[in-house]
């Protein structure tokens, strides 16, 4: 087998690890008749993910834990948050966030 078809092969193995996993439930549940109790706590699915990437970050910007004034991520997430809380606007949350963390910074 050439370089080349070695490349093809490969490419057409990750399409298949990538694609499946998404097509495989899609055909499988769009059968099933799901309650709606089940829809609903799907949908908290996107915050607590959100939640899982960004709080870690905000709280342990070197790796250890830091709640505390000197905590530049946190100081800035709390406007950024109450922001996003009022508007429900990504851009002013983070229009807000960049701002507050510049003036933090310095």
């Amino acid at each position: 087998m050439s370089g080349q078809a070695k490349i093809y092969l490969l490419i057409l193995g990750m399409w298949g690890v990538n694609y499946l996993p998404r097509l495989l439930p899609m055909v499988i549940l769009s059968k099933l008749k799901i309650p709606q109790p089940v829809i609903d706590w799907l949908g908290f699915i996107p915050a607590a993910v959100l939640a899982a990437i960004i709080v870690p970050s905000v709280v342990m910007p070197d790796g250890q834990m830091n709640v505390s004034l000197h905590n530049n991520f946190l100081i800035t997430s709390i406007p950024a948050f109450l922001i996003a809380i009022k508007t429900r606007n990504m851009v002013w949350t983070l229009v807000t966030g960049m701002f507050v963390m510049a003036l933090v910074a310095k």
